[in-house]
């Protein structure tokens, strides 16, 4: 790509003596009709702005599942059958004082109860609690099997009816699942639907949140002796939207934050406010044509226009720059903006298509919610291009910019020793020992960072919603319910298939034995429970309830009889073919899901396709989380795969110099390796909300490479010594390369206040990967340089 200096464009003051005939086609297509380019800008703006404001914030459960993973698969072919485990809501409803078994307290109960099942959305017919139909007691007597709903039809709140409520209670099994362990609390299993049934719409997550949160203050405000705790994706994504209008707070406080940097840097208010305005109209630009698309805006996809932001006001301060700097030297504003233009169009250009390709890259992940981001950003860099590459010098040729702060800017250093302390530091590591020593570190960060990164985790690492944080309402509801019940809330339910009225065979339900005997050993599973499970317990029960007995027989009419009990329970589907084996785990950390992806696997490796029975994975929280770890791991070294080939292209594409290409390219290798321990150190796994970072790392961060190595080797092809190349590009592109990288780390530091706690681990990883990317090109690249870069040899080409 050929680069234009500021002293290959002769200086006119006069717009008489312009050719407007010169530079590129787009060049004279722009300018030459700039009055008629700012009219359809302020029509686009105006129509994009209204769809802007249209736009929603929205998630949905399906939108988070790896769809094209084989768990997810063969979850959504028998989803009917598999009641329960998908979108769930669980809601306890607790006392202090007491137990939940008084008549005040069962009431309390009821009325929460009912009011949860009139909420639109619910699937009232799966919905569990004492006070629901299904919820049965079974036991053997001497005349067979007796059994009915715990809460009796006749329940009229007496102690002698509530004792009989204890009873049923104890004879169901519920114990420490709707019941807590200390009977000071109960508990509502809540199902969801996919749509509103009243208005045939997606379930709308916030609308739904905010009834939740009406329940508990209609219920628990001004008693404190109640309390209602609620868990669930539905519940978390709630209030994750809720967190997000905190996080418009932080748009504001961006913008703020680039608007003083920028004009610290220019001390010219009006270009400052200029540059401001077009990057926030490339926002509403990107959120109008995504809100026409019918895309929202979900946990995941909230944080693109802020970094939007800062890599627009990033491209911004370059054009800026350049029209500053042509003005201070007598150019007529309406030449400089074009002289800008001229020179930067190309080489911002390819640093947007950096930008994008880190952003496009993300849609190799099979994850709806991340392939969004990645539309979202997309779009977004389209529209930076023509805003902040062409609007942006339109603009300034209109309004122009300061006259002191053009002479100021303008101003050359009349020798490197005049230069600030910072910048002879910087020019220092083009001398063979800084290069070196500079180099050395560098390999031993290297080094460091790879054996630290050997420890990077897939999956979470935390307990609860790692989404939120720790001191949250939502985790605090968690803890409750991991304190004060038996079974878990993290659940991994292997699905078990065989042919119709395939339940009953003895072979198949051995075999399950076998599985479940080999899960029970496992480090984080609490327990094993399904229809193999309590065949064994209905055939100690037929025989007197003696734990001898609690064993699978081979006469294959007790085992019809013992199944045919459980199929009105709705442990197997009425076609006696699928059931599910409910996992519980102590957690849903990767170490935890990973143990048990692993035994399953090895299972089915070992016994092979069998006719009679297969295991599948897999349902349950807990099974959609370690689909997502899959796709999450084999997604990982793909991205950097594909992110860095892409990036290598670009680069060779720019300089058309191998050495050039490796200049630039190992610094962002070195922020990869020391950004994955970074998490490691930090306690981060990699995951869906931290796997974009390090491809929005890499593609973003070759933008200070593009406007300082490409000045740098222009310089060097002109025969110019290292040294003097690298101290006219900090004079010219390197000083704003500095800018830059603060201005990006400011617009993304501010998340790391949020309540969202991996919006909060985003900004951690940005801003790192931001400035260590910005003194890669700094330090390391002229380093690289010094021993890769041959300056006679370029001229000799040139």
């Amino acid at each position: 790509m050929a680069h234009v200096e500021q002293s290959d464009l002769p200086i006119i003051s006069d717009l008489n003596d312009f050719d407007y005939n010169s530079g590129t086609f787009l060049e004279k297509l722009v300018f030459n009709h700039r009055a008629v380019v700012m009219a359809i800008c302020a029509l686009v703006t105006l129509v994009l702005g209204y769809q802007a404001v249209q736009i929603k914030l929205q998630a949905g459960f399906e939108k988070t599942l790896p769809k094209a993973h084989e768990y997810v698969i063969n979850y959504q072919a028998n989803r009917n059958e598999l009641k329960g485990l998908g979108n769930n809501l669980r809601i306890v409803v607790a006392v202090k004082d007491g137990t939940i078994f008084t008549k005040e307290n069962l009431k309390f109960f009821e009325e929460v109860n009912d009011e949860i099942f009139f909420i639109p959305g619910v699937n009232r017919n799966g919905m569990k609690s004492l006070f629901t139909p299904n919820t049965r007691w079974r036991v053997v007597t001497e005349e067979g099997f007796e059994g009915g709903p715990v809460i009796p039809g006749d329940f009229d709140g007496s102690a002698r009816s509530i004792g009989e409520v204890k009873v049923n209670i104890m004879r169901a099994g519920i114990m420490g699942d709707l019941v807590s362990n200390d009977e000071k609390s109960a508990a509502i299993i809540v199902p969801l639907l996919d749509k509103n049934p009243e208005t045939g719409e997606r379930l709308d997550y916030a609308e739904l949140g905010k009834k939740l949160e009406e329940v508990r203050a209609k219920f628990t405000e001004g008693n404190p002796d109640r309390s209602i705790h609620i868990i669930g994706f539905a519940k978390l994504i709630g209030d994750l939207i809720d967190g997000l209008m905190a996080v418009m707070v932080f748009f504001g406080v961006a913008v703020i934050i680039a608007t003083l940097l920028l004009y610290w840097y220019t001390r010219c208010f009006r270009s400052t406010l200029m540059v401001i305005a077009c990057t926030l109209v490339a926002v509403m630009w990107q959120l109008g044509i995504l809100s026409y698309l019918g895309y929202e805006l979900d946990p995941f996809s909230i944080l693109v226009p802020f970094l939007v932001f800062a890599i627009g006001v990033s491209h911004g301060a370059q054009k800026l720059n350049g029209v500053l700097q042509d003005i201070g030297r007598g150019t007529h504003r309406y030449i400089a903006a074009r002289y800008t233009f001229r020179r930067l169009f190309l080489a911002g250009v390819t640093a947007l298509l950096s930008d994008g390709v880190g952003f496009a890259v993300l849609m190799i992940i099979q994850i709806q919610v991340i392939q969004d981001l990645a539309i979202t950003a997309s779009i977004g860099v389209v529209v930076l291009i023509f805003t902040n590459l062409i609007l942006i010098p339109i603009v300034l040729s209109y309004t122009g910019v300061g006259k002191k702060c053009a002479e100021r800017a303008s101003h050359p250093h009349k020798s490197i020793e005049e230069m600030h302390w910072l910048w002879r530091f910087l020019l220092a590591f083009t001398k063979r020992g800084p290069a070196a020593a500079a180099i050395a570190v560098s390999v031993v960060l290297a080094a460091i960072g790879i054996v630290v990164a050997q420890d990077l985790q897939i999956g979470d690492l935390d307990a609860g919603a790692p989404e939120l944080r720790e001191n949250s309402r939502y985790n605090k509801d968690v803890r409750f319910m991991i304190e004060n019940y038996s079974v878990s809330t993290d659940v991994f339910a292997v699905i078990a298939k065989t042919p119709a009225d395939g339940c009953i065979d003895y072979e198949g339900l051995s075999l399950a034995n076998e599985l479940e005997w080999r899960l029970r050993q496992l480090e984080g599973v609490e327990d094993v429970r399904g229809l193999n499970v309590r065949t064994r317990e209905i055939m100690m029960g037929i025989n007197e309830g003696f734990p001898k007995w609690q064993a699978l027989f081979r006469n294959q009419d007790t085992v019809n009889y013992a199944v045919s009990e459980l199929v009105t329970l709705e442990y197997v589907d009425p076609a006696c073919s699928i059931w599910p084996m409910l996992v519980y785990l102590s957690d849903h950390k990767a170490a935890t899901l990973t143990r048990v992806v692993n035994t399953l696997d090895q299972f089915n490796v070992e016994w092979g396709e069998n006719e009679k029975i297969q295991f599948m994975g897999a349902a349950g929280s807990s099974g959609f989380e370690a689909a997502t770890n899959i796709v999450v791991k084999k997604a990982n070294r793909e991205m950097l795969f594909y992110v860095y080939g892409a990036v290598t292209l670009l680069c060779m594409l720019t300089f058309r110099s191998i050495p050039g290409v490796i200049c630039a390219v190992l610094p962002l290798m070195l922020t990869s390796i020391l950004c994955e321990a970074l998490m490691v150190w930090l306690g981060m796994g990699v995951k869906v909300a931290t796997l974009p970072v390090i491809a929005l790392g890499v593609g973003i961060g070759v933008d200070y490479a593009l406007y300082v190595l490409t000045v740098i080797l222009a310089k060097e092809k002109q025969g110019m010594e290292l040294t003097q190349a690298y101290y006219e590009t900090l004079n010219f592109t390197g000083r704003v390369v500095a800018l830059i990288g603060v201005t990006l780390a400011a617009g993304v530091i501010t998340w790391t206040a949020s309540p969202i706690k991996f919006q909060a681990d985003m900004g951690v990883l940005l801003t790192f990967m931001f400035i260590w990317n910005m003194f890669g090109a700094l330090i390391l690249m002229p380093a690289l340089a010094h021993f890769l870069v041959k300056p006679k040899k370029l001229a000799a080409q040139a």
